[in-house]
């Protein structure tokens, strides 16, 4: 018993121990992180005169600078007091100079992940970018006299400088506002401040006209000409003349805008089921915008991918502003109000729970307006759509009341956004995919008739293969169906990202709400699991993938033009393939640590510049799609042999099929080589077997298997049959002529019975 409490008390001990050792660097995390960081630079670094730093104060935790005795300012890591995740998904970390007034006087870039500042962007361009903060009156911004500051956007690093901006300014203004850098706080949250509040009793569903007519949804438009004389008047001539449309009448943009957290906002343009899946998803005090869009200029912009941020929209409170990243994004298929127009682009955005939106006060989105300058280069017009709620919706408010609750939410309003709540706001809703498939009904026609095509076409392969012509045009006229509708029109390009994605939803919380919304993006995926069990990976990747008919369509002009094809030897391209798989190996293993890293990995799939895109993107990304196809010109579909991320992903369970479609004669292989030298895509082995790994399924075998021109065993057969049917002719069955007489013998002379002998009665020859 005795043994028992000592153990007991040894554990108890040993508790208590650990526990006071966590608490430690449990403290030091809460405290802020600017410690790891401040010994980096010296004070001078931030303030001119200053020659050392004092104390950390508060938390988060500011270090000030002095000259002597006397105070000059502070310094702060922006990550202790505002989010700055970049693409990396990983905290961009910016120690940031700032004097008691709220000017910013320094901003330096201490450490971050960003692949794109790592491996192309040279840091001091970053850098360049950021010192247009300095001087910069944050308390101007803080008490919302002014927007906050534009800087310069650097080119392939967008969301990077947007990022590290906007966490620069929100950080400052919270400190301004909080009172810390002067003693007295300066500018209140607008939640402090609301006299009135939403009337949640009126709900009921208006029409588009009478939404329009009192404002409650908001109109921007301009055309192309108006855009290109506003780039003139701000000195940028060469941006003015770029313009998107030839005519300058045209529509460069048809903007709407209105928060649809509203009751009867949101009920008129998502409909109740819309509406209320809406409402149960938000948290408290949270809100949702609908922007929707029509014309030459997408307010979404064409770069834009999962994982990033909306480079051209902004929404914008008293000097606060937020950017939407993609977890706050779901794309609407049409609005549900009555005679509202069919919108090309339509989505409803998640405020983030950082950012304090009041619909009571007014607010406005801004819209940055770009244009191609040179090769690389792009110069910017912000547009600004302002919005006033309605006073229909309003009501008068209670006195307010400050109490623990109002501090508390002040407290939280000053930390760190939560990821995980921000991705669970950014679900997207049922009722919505369901509109978009509804809205996208006629791709979906014309994509699951496709595919019903591909079906048939394997289905009844062996018809359509004895018939070259016919199957070669076939083919053709296919792959262009898929490079121009599919891909160029419909972008429904699948991609390795889309494999990363799914497996990391099977880790972190799987929806299928997040893959519904793409409708041709879920029926082709649909379609290609499907055809792994009969096929392998060859539906995909021989039919039904854009940039692969690319490839092939390039590389069959170029044979036509005699541009000489290069064979690689068997044990070189055996060696060569699996390049592939350890890309593939590679980006998942990424994935496991950062699905967004993961995703500017893989790049190296040119699909988003080629089909996507449309070659319209920076030279580095064009020069290198460009080199793979110029390469594709004399190895066939050389990407997809050996680099091909997504290919070599279908491969491995493509293993697991269950039939057998491919037909081989005994002799393939030995001693016959014809199937395998002809292959497009080398996957036959010398020794015969088609290796389904890296089969297409072209069918370009199974038309050999058929030929009696080209197949050693087909010619062999058509030999024997040749010799049978001869062994058989009349001249040779018992010298039997039809109808049983007996065959004669006729002597002929330059082709005319000889002399003597009647042509219509010929003798026997002697």
């Amino acid at each position: 018993m005795r043994l028992k409490v000592d153990f007991l008390r040894a554990a108890l001990l040993g508790v208590l121990v650990l526990t006071a050792l966590l608490a430690q660097p449990l403290q030091a995390l809460a405290a802020g992180r600017v410690g790891e960081f401040i010994g980096k630079l010296a004070p001078s670094a931030f303030f001119t005169d200053a020659d050392r730093f004092g104390s950390p104060q508060g938390d988060p935790p500011l270090i000030p600078a002095y000259k002597g005795n006397q105070l000059l300012g502070y310094v702060y890591l922006n990550a202790d007091i505002t989010s700055a995740t970049g693409y990396s998904g990983k905290p961009i970390h910016l120690l940031v100079g700032i004097d008691p007034k709220g000017v910013v006087t320094a901003v330096k870039l201490v450490d971050h992940k960003e692949p794109i500042v790592l491996i192309g962007i040279p840091e001091a361009k970053i850098v360049a970018a950021m010192n247009k903060l300095i001087g910069v009156d944050m308390n101007a911004v803080a008490k919302g006299a002014q927007r906050p500051p534009d800087i310069d956007i650097v080119s392939g690093a967008t969301v990077t400088v947007l990022v590290m901006a906007d966490s620069v300014t929100r950080s400052a203004v919270r400190l301004i506002r909080s009172g810390r850098l002067s003693g007295a706080p300066t500018g209140a949250p607008a939640a402090a401040i609301v006299a009135r509040e939403i009337d949640e009793s009126r709900r009921e569903a208006r029409t588009w006209e009478e939404l329009l007519g009192d404002g409650s949804v908001r109109r921007l438009s301009l055309t192309v000409g108006e855009v290109s004389e506003a780039f003139t008047q701000a000195g940028k001539t060469e941006a003015a003349a770029n313009a998107e449309t030839p005519d300058p009448a045209d529509s460069f943009i048809d903007l709407y805008l209105a928060p649809v957290s509203i009751p009867t906002i949101g009920l008129s343009l998502l409909g109740e089921a819309g509406y209320n899946a809406l409402k149960a998803r938000l948290q408290p005090g949270q809100q949702a915008i609908l922007v929707a869009g029509e014309g030459a200029y997408s307010f979404k912009g064409s770069g834009y991918v999962r994982g990033g941020i909306f480079d051209r929209i902004e929404l914008v409170q008293e000097g606060q502003a937020v950017r939407f990243r993609d977890r706050d994004h779901v794309r609407i298929g049409s609005i549900a109000a009555e005679g509202a127009p069919q919108l090309r682009e339509i989505a409803l955005f998640v405020v983030p729970l950082d950012f304090k939106l009041q619909p009571t006060e007014p607010w406005h989105l801004q819209l940055l307006v770009q244009r191609n300058v040179g090769a690389r280069d792009k110069a910017f017009l912000p547009y600004e759509l302002g919005y006033t709620l309605p006073e229909a919706y309003l009501k008068p408010a209670p006195a307010p009341q400050v109490g623990p609750e109002v501090a508390a939410d002040h407290q939280s309003a000053s930390q760190p956004s939560n990821d995980a709540q921000a991705a669970v706001a950014g679900e997207v809703e049922e009722p919505l995919w369901i509109k978009i498939w509804k809205a996208n009904i006629v791709s979906i026609g014309i994509t699951a008739a496709a595919l019903l095509v591909l079906t048939a076409i394997f289905f009844f392969q062996d018809a359509l293969v004895r018939r070259p012509p016919v199957y070669v045009w076939v083919r053709r006229a296919y792959l262009t169906f898929t490079l121009v509708w599919l891909g160029w029109y419909a972008n429904a390009q699948l991609s390795v990202v889309n494999v990363l994605t799914f497996t990391n939803s099977l880790i972190s919380g799987f929806s299928w709400d997040f893959f519904l919304a793409a409708p041709l993006i879920f029926i082709l995926w649909a379609a290609v699991a499907a055809g792994l069990l009969f096929w392998g990976r060859g539906p995909f990747c021989g039919w039904l993938c854009p940039f692969g008919a690319l490839q092939e369509l390039t590389n069959n002009i170029a044979q036509w033009l005699k541009v000489p094809q290069v064979t690689l030897p068997w044990g070189l391209h055996e060696r060569l393939w699996p390049i592939k798989y350890i890309i593939f190996l590679g980006l998942f293993g990424l994935s496991l640590y950062s699905v967004a890293l993961a995703e500017v990995f893989a790049e190296v799939e040119p699909f988003k510049t080629a089909i996507i895109l449309k070659f319209v993107r920076d030279w580095p990304f064009v020069i290198y799609v460009l080199t793979l196809l110029a390469a594709g010109l004399f190895i066939e579909r050389f990407f997809c042999r050996y680099l091909c991320p997504l290919g070599a992903a279908l491969a491995i369970p493509g293993r697991m099929r269950t039939f057998e479609w491919l037909k081989r004669w005994q002799e393939c292989g030995s001693p016959c080589q014809r199937c395998a030298k002809e292959c497009p895509v080398q996957a036959i082995h010398p020794e015969g077997q088609i290796n389904v790994n890296e089969c297409i399924y072209c069918m370009h075998c199974q038309e050999l298997y058929h030929d009696d021109h080209r197949c050693p065993h087909m010619i062999q057969v058509r030999l024997k049959r040749e010799k049978r049917e001869a062994l058989t002719s009349p001249s040779m069955r018992g010298n039997k002529e039809p109808g049983g007489r007996s065959a004669t013998t006729v002597f002929t002379h330059a082709g005319e019975p000889a002399s003597g002998t009647p042509a219509g009665n010929p003798t026997t020859a002697p």
